[in-house]
This record gives structure tokens, C-alpha cells and sequence, in this order.
């Protein structure tokens, strides 16, 4: 796990003063968890920016509050602004770092499939993350999955086969399947048959047709 710190200020401003936090370069956040009082804090855009990009949701960050002793939180929920996609506020949870959290942490896939390589299938990845519990201190940033693994159709991996971290165990053990391989199914287009065209003899005989037809009405008119 990468050590990431971050230093904060204490907020006094109440909720309806959110706008003029964010228009002075913060974001409204708040920390609570195990064991400590809720606190209102403010941090600074470019400090979270930095600290989320390497952080992200699963890496613990030492939390400081005003130069205070830093405290070990991890981010547990970062709220957008609908239109503009701006972060308007974070929930720092702070941890005991002896006792289990539960966490989602995203599955990485790697290596690379016979069945989808040789035989031409389609990988199906059903999740992209497990919620796992461990000691903050076990936390990683991602569960590798080797899809490698996989060398015929109809074949999955399940949860229950992850090869997980050492310190990190299912939350909810399940047969549910991760990711498979299945034969890629190409839909034939539908062929229209072709206008029956008049055979040449049946044309042939037409042609003398049309003819003792125009001689019997040149006949008539006389």
C-alpha cells in the first residue's frame, strides 16, 4: 500500500454555506467512523484531486485536521455534481486498524484466453469488483483475475475461485461467476431468392404469341 497523507482544516461554516466552500477552492467534506466524533472539514481541491488519483477508494491516507495527529481514513464516498461532474463533497471514514472492514475492490484481469485467442469466443465479464473484508491495514487496490485460465467455451471463473491477497477473505462466499468465455454466435443474413426469370424457351414462344395476336386485330379492323 502506498503511504498517502493529507492535510485538511476544520469547517465551521454550516451546510448552506457549501457553495461559497467550493467557490474558495474547497470541498465540504466530513469524517466519521469508528470510535471518533463526526467532524466538518474542509479540504482543498488540487490537495484531494492529487490525494484521490493515487488513493482512489481501497488505500488508507493519514488525515491530518488543522496539524492535528494524523488519523487513518480511507475515502468512502465522494458525491458529483450532476451536470458539471465536479466533486461537491467527501466522506472520510476513519478506521481501527484492528478490526475487519468490508470494502468493494475493483478486479483486474489479466492474461489472455484460448478460447477467445484460438477458438474465436467472446469474454463475459459478469462483475467488476468483490466485496471482500479484511484489517485496513490488508486493504489492496485491485484483486488480479487470470483469464488465462480459460481455454474452452462455457467455462468460468467464480468467486469462490479468486485467488486472493494474503489478510483478505470473501465477504459473502457464493458460486456466482465472474467472468466465462461463450462461442460468439454470428447471425446468417437472411438470403432472398432471386425473381424467377422466364425460361428463354417459354420467352421464344411468346414472341409468336404477341404476333398472331396483332394479325387477328389488323384482321378485325378491316
Amino acid at each position: 500500500m502506498t503511504q498517502v497523507k493529507l492535510e485538511v482544516q476544520p469547517r465551521t461554516e454550516t451546510s448552506g454555506k457549501a457553495k461559497r466552500i467550493l467557490r474558495d477552492g474547497f470541498i465540504p467534506a466530513v469524517v466519521y467512523g469508528s470510535g471518533a466524533d463526526n467532524k466538518s472539514i474542509k479540504v482543498k481541491k488540487h490537495d484531494f484531486a492529487k490525494t484521490f488519483a493515487i488513493a482512489g477508494e481501497f488505500n488508507l491516507i493519514d488525515l491530518s485536521i488543522g496539524g492535528d495527529k494524523a488519523a487513518k481514513v480511507i475515502i468512502k464516498d465522494v458525491q458529483r455534481d450532476g451536470l458539471t461532474n465536479n466533486i461537491i463533497h467527501v466522506d472520510f471514514y476513519q478506521v481501527d486498524m484492528n478490526k475487519k472492514i468490508t470494502a468493494d475492490i475493483p478486479l483486474n484481469f489479466i492474461g489472455e484466453s484460448k478460447a477467445v485467442k484460438e477458438l474465436g469466443g467472446t469474454l463475459v465479464k459478469n462483475m467488476d469488483k468483490a466485496e471482500v473484508s479484511c484489517l485496513p491495514g490488508d486493504l489492496v487496490s485491485r484483486i488480479d483475475v487470470d483469464i488465462s485460465r480459460l481455454e474452452s467455451f462455457d467455462q468460468f471463473i467464480r468467486l469462490q475461485d479468486l485467488v486472493l491477497p494474503a489478510g483478505i477473505e470473501l465477504a459473502s462466499a457464493t458460486n456466482e461467476a465472474v467472468v466465462g468465455v461463450v462461442e460468439t454466435k454470428v447471425e446468417a443474413e437472411e438470403v432472398k431468392p432471386a425473381e424467377a426469370a422466364p425460361a428463354a424457351g417459354a420467352e421464344a414462344a411468346a414472341e409468336p404469341a404477341n404476333e398472331a395476336g396483332r394479325d387477328k386485330a389488323e384482321e378485325a379492323k378491316k
